[in-house]
């Protein structure tokens, strides 16, 4: 196969960048996506030019380490799909691809098609964890669990923290991302205790790193590899708003 590559090149985040195209004609059907950039890298190196940085690890779609948006789109066409298992058969012979980094001033580009996604751990920092003593690991017929639940919260834990869904929303908005990390801890028992707190933390921090608000456009959702639904979002708001009127003294109802 044969392709036109424009990849956005950009030393760091304080040099400009600008998109470079590339003739690849080295490339076989059955690579993934990031198989054929090492074909391309090695090519350019070959040539005593500098190669094309992106971020990867498992390639395996589990880690959420990689990820750059194709034509306008994050992760590329294929749904429910991360880069690294993107596979070239599912283009066409001469088409023409646009790279570019993750968009969203949350995460800076470091080089390249590398973004830096600190900002996630940074909102995972501030709550999105089980602080309580729970002691060591119970039975798990001890503490009954409703299967709406459990299947909620496993749905809501797949997601990798990718970030496609900051990438895809035109508001820039961490909703999906900070919604199924709430989402997944709320629904089980363990996570009670600090349940609204917890959105009270995560949330604030999300506005701390900029991200924008959500407005439920639902690009989130759809470009989502894990297939995170924009539901996680309702769930993530309900428990705000308990625990904001709670701390003004009001009484509110959040349904589960």
């Amino acid at each position: 196969m044969k392709l036109t590559l424009h990849i956005w090149r950009q030393k760091n985040a304080n040099q400009t960048g600008s998109m470079v195209q590339y003739e690849h004609a080295n490339v076989n059907p059955h690579m993934s996506f990031l198989e054929m950039l090492d074909v391309l890298n090695e090519e350019l190196i070959a040539k005593g030019e500098e190669p094309v940085a992106f971020d990867h690890d498992c390639r395996e779609g589990i880690c959420g380490s990689c990820g750059f948006m194709v034509n306008g789109v994050a992760h590329g066409p294929q749904s429910a799909t991360t880069i690294c298992q993107l596979h070239m058969r599912h283009f066409k012979e001469g088409a023409v691809l646009y790279l570019e980094p993750w968009r969203a001033k949350a995460f800076p580009v470091v080089r390249d098609l590398v973004v830096d996604r600190s900002a996630f751990d940074r909102i995972i920092a501030s709550g999105g964890y089980i602080g309580v003593s729970t002691g060591s690991a119970q039975d798990g017929n001890t503490l009954p669990v409703p299967k709406r639940n459990a299947d909620l919260a496993m749905d809501a834990a797949a997601c990798i923290g990718c970030g496609a869904c900051v990438a895809a929303c035109p508001n820039a908005a961490a909703a999906l991302f900070t919604g199924a990390k709430i989402s997944h801890l709320g629904l089980i028992p363990q996570g009670q205790p600090e349940r609204h707190q917890r959105a009270l933390n995560m949330v604030a921090q999300v506005k701390q790193e900029l991200f924008g608000s959500c407005t439920n456009i639902g690009e989130c959702e759809a470009v989502c590899p894990k297939e995170i639904k924009i539901e996680v979002i309702a769930r993530m708001n309900r428990d705000y708003l308990k625990a904001s009127w709670t701390e003004r003294g009001y009484s509110a109802r959040a349904e589960d």
